[in-house]
């Protein structure tokens, strides 16, 4: 039985795109659920031109010890954060532990943490001087940008480099990466299950 994969997304959704362009038609996975916060974004449109059912969900209702128990229901495995921009409550990363992954567009534990996302990121990344950044591929737990790490890799950051160059170097990062890491990951949990399941 194919596992399902829930995305989380709260942006225009690029690497949403890469992850159901790499498990359609997937052997052992499948996107079969999109999470946003934000209606109207990118995502959204993304998943009605997928066939993907999409779930609008609010802080408020993120929280709600509701929330854990309706993805559940939807038979979902595993939670794929890919630009979202709300916090992960406790109650989600107990009902799927070792289950929630996040990407990050830098090398944690450096530049994380709240606010820490996007251009922001890059921005701090090139006022430090930095010689290079990447991507950082983590579990989630109850803090910003903390979970253990499962992937990195680097790029190197050119004199010439601003904000918006960098951002595209770590775009192809992630579109080269992330979908082959999440795959690995869903891989080795085959004959793993799920508490509260």
């Amino acid at each position: 039985m194919k596992k399902k994969i829930a995305i989380f997304a709260s942006g225009a959704g690029s690497n949403a795109q890469k992850l159901i362009d790499y498990f359609r038609n997937h052997a052992f996975a499948s996107v079969s659920l999109i999470v946003c916060n934000k209606p109207g974004a990118g995502v959204t449109h993304i998943a009605e031109a997928e066939g993907i059912e999409l779930l609008l969900t609010d802080r408020l209702s993120l929280q709600s010890a509701e929330f854990p128990q309706k993805l559940l229901e939807k038979g979902i495995d595993f939670i794929i954060l890919a630009g979202f921009l709300l916090k992960i409550p406790g109650s989600l990363i107990e009902a799927f532990p070792q289950h929630i992954i996040n990407i990050h567009p830098a090398l944690l534990p450096k530049y994380g943490g709240k606010g820490m996302y996007g251009h922001f990121v890059h921005e701090a990344v090139i006022a430090a001087g930095e010689k290079e950044s990447g991507i950082t591929i983590h579990f989630v737990d109850e803090h910003y940008d903390h979970g253990a790490t499962i992937f990195q890799t680097t790029c190197p950051i050119s004199a010439s480099d601003t904000p918006e160059s960098l951002a595209q170097k770590i775009h192809f990062l992630e579109h080269q990466h992330f979908a082959p890491v999440v795959e690995q990951l869903v891989m080795n949990s085959q004959s793993a299950t799920l508490y509260n399941k």
